[in-house]
């Protein structure tokens, strides 16, 4: 890697190259102690198959790895270590593991013992199946109690378990070749987890309906194994001897067309009067929309609004109003208030996005829902005190909780929610993932919602609010941290490239709205004075955003990659012409042959470009 890593990543900190290990055609990589990227014959069987810890707040703890041993033969691998956590207080939890691969076998067990007890909400195996080639084809489950069920994978998501009371599960891999995947020790159970935009459906352990957090009682041995049983016919031979390579990536101009959206900024409180000084930046950006938040709860008031119209009244463009509305009085009076509060400094923005407050964290399968004014009632009254202005519902936090509490589309008139990429993991590899779970997200909204003007965002790397915990993660040290409220690669060209791949990703959905980003803060374009960029301190993201803006309200045309993991581009055409973007989702240069679109270029690590079509 040539490119300066602080640059790339916004942190010096690299992540350890995973060990490659194989056994014939079985191929899988070993990182931290798991298993990711678990291929047969070159094509992806598993994402991943991994042992996780989690704490009360669903953060997941990072083990130390101890007494690792790996030997690698030409048709078989061996691997043993241990991992050890330690929670609050002084209790601590011991797993021994164990990994062995065939040819066309690997299992991978655990025994977990704790001297002390120890609380979590989740202790065990989760193995992911990839997304793309998989969504909406033939699976066969066997249940616990032995039933044997064929089914499929979900192709729309699906808010609740796909799966239940889960002994395996079989799918094909490629024709002539099928994988099973067992798992043995405890009930396991599938969630669909694009939901969480996850590039994967994950098999977890121990049911959502039983209760959470609970202990593990000390000197009580809890022991687990998943086992991964390759069945190839023998015809997957020529596909691996006729196999070839080529080092670029091919792009061709595919047929869907559309219109670029709007591009959206949020402004809170919390950074309105940076904003506010920051203007000139913001012109320069131009955005479309302004997205304000305001929730009454956390103290925003008169102040709060009053800075939000001064913003407003300097910015050529539009305006929304986010309100998490408390409903701890009737939504009229509340929502009154908060007109009343607009009136007095004259604050008018031209739309309202109302949501509960309580709406904003989840409710998992099996547990109550909360006490909470029929969304009827919430959207009646923001129409009676905010007349003659568009009215928008969804949700504040993440599709999961849109796909789970559907808003009634009739009464508003537009829907919202928002998507984060580390809910679950914060590895570069598994960021960039989230990307390929995108299409299905708005795929599936539109299924809901049909032509309702449909709007994304804030959708950053860091995350906002934490709908599955009490807090989001503090950061300090700035790591790749799951839930974290801060994200060092915002800083760098990973935020940019992943942006751009973002916007590329939700054109088909015909958004009216993306929203990327803050102008200041954590959030932001432009750094504080402690996080040094490049640029006088604008952080890549600022490029991109200000081209996506400049974009908006322009034709897009389809670009078909042969590498859609590597590499992203599209058309965008207006009256000066058209110009192909293209961007690099990886760490490392790709060259793109641009066929009959573009001349062959070399993209850097997490690079964009944008270049004249051919003639």
């Amino acid at each position: 890697m040539t490119a300066d890593v602080f640059q790339l990543y916004g942190t010096r900190a690299q992540e350890k190259p995973p060990v490659r290990l194989t056994a014939g055609k079985l191929t899988a990589d070993l990182a931290d102690g798991n298993l990711r990227s678990i291929r047969y014959d070159g094509i992806e069987v598993l994402r991943a198959i991994s042992y996780l810890v989690r704490d009360r707040d669903w953060g997941t703890y990072s083990p130390e790895i101890a007494d690792l041993k790996i030997e690698q033969g030409n048709d078989r691998f061996e691997i043993a270590y241990q991992a050890r956590c330690e929670g609050p207080g002084v209790t601590k939890l011991v797993v021994d593991m164990r990994i062995t691969g065939g040819r066309d076998r690997l299992d991978f067990e655990a025994e977990a013992v704790t001297e002390t007890g120890f609380e979590t909400n989740r202790c065990g195996f989760c193995i992911l199946h990839p997304i793309v080639g998989v969504a909406g084809s033939p699976a066969t489950v066997e249940h616990v109690d032995g039933r044997i069920v064929a089914t499929r994978f979900p192709d729309l998501i699906e808010p609740w378990q796909p799966f239940k009371d889960m002994r395996a599960i079989t799918h094909e891999v490629m024709s002539g070749v099928a994988a099973e995947c067992r798992m043995e020790g405890d009930t396991f159970e599938m969630e669909d987890q694009r939901n969480w935009s996850d590039a994967s459906y994950k098999t977890y352990v121990r049911p959502l309906a039983l209760p959470w957090p609970y202990q593990i009682p000390a000197g009580q041995a809890v022991g687990q194994k998943i086992s991964l049983i390759i069945r190839d016919t023998g015809r997957s031979e020529q596909r691996s001897s006729a196999a070839v390579h080529s080092e670029a990536i091919r792009l061709e101009l595919g047929t869907r067309t559309g219109t670029m959206p709007d591009i959206g900024v949020i402004v809170t409180p919390e950074e309105a009067g940076a904003t506010l000084s920051a203007r000139s930046l913001l012109a320069e950006i131009a955005p479309r929309e302004l997205l304000f938040h305001f929730d009454p709860d956390a103290g925003h008031g008169v102040e709060a609004l009053k800075t939000f119209a001064a913003i407003a009244a300097a910015h050529r463009g539009r305006s929304t109003l986010e309100i998490a509305l408390p409903c701890k009085a009737s939504p009229a009076d509340e929502a009154a208030e908060i007109a009343r509060q607009m009136q007095i400094v004259w604050f008018k923005p031209d739309a309202i996005l109302i949501s509960p407050s309580v709406d904003r964290q989840s409710t998992p399968p099996g547990s109550k829902w909360p006490d909470c004014p029929p969304l009827e009632e919430v959207y009646a009254a923001a129409r009676a005190v905010f007349g003659g202005i568009r009215i928008g519902g969804g949700m504040l936090s993440y599709f999961t909780e849109l796909n789970r509490k559907r808003v009634p589309a009739d009464e508003i008139d537009f829907v919202s929610h928002c998507t984060n990429p580390i809910v679950h993991a914060a590895d570069d590899l598994s960021v960039m993932q989230t990307l390929e779970a995108l299409p299905f997200i708005t795929r599936s909204v539109r299924a809901i919602y049909g032509h309702k003007p449909y709007r994304i965002g804030p959708s950053t790397i860091p995350m906002r609010q934490n709908p599955y915990g009490s807090r989001t993660m503090d950061n300090p040290a700035r790591g790749r941290v799951p839930m974290a409220n801060r994200d060092p690669r915002h800083n760098g060209h990973f935020a940019a490239a992943f942006a751009l791949g973002y916007a590329i990703r939700v054109l088909e959905a015909g958004l009216e709205c993306l929203t990327l980003s803050a102008l200041t803060g954590p959030f932001g374009l432009i750094a504080g004075p402690d996080e040094p960029v490049e640029q006088g301190g604008r952080r890549p993201l600022f490029n991109t955003v200000r081209t996506l803006s400049v974009l908006a309200g322009t034709s897009w045309q389809e670009c078909v990659s042969s590498s859609p993991s590597e590499v992203l581009a599209f058309v965008a055409r207006d009256a000066a012409g058209g110009k192909l973007y293209v961007v690099n989702l990886t760490g490392e240069a790709r060259s793109v042959d641009g066929g009959a679109l573009a001349e062959e270029l070399r993209l850097a690590p997490f690079a964009t470009a944008a270049l004249p079509l051919a003639d």
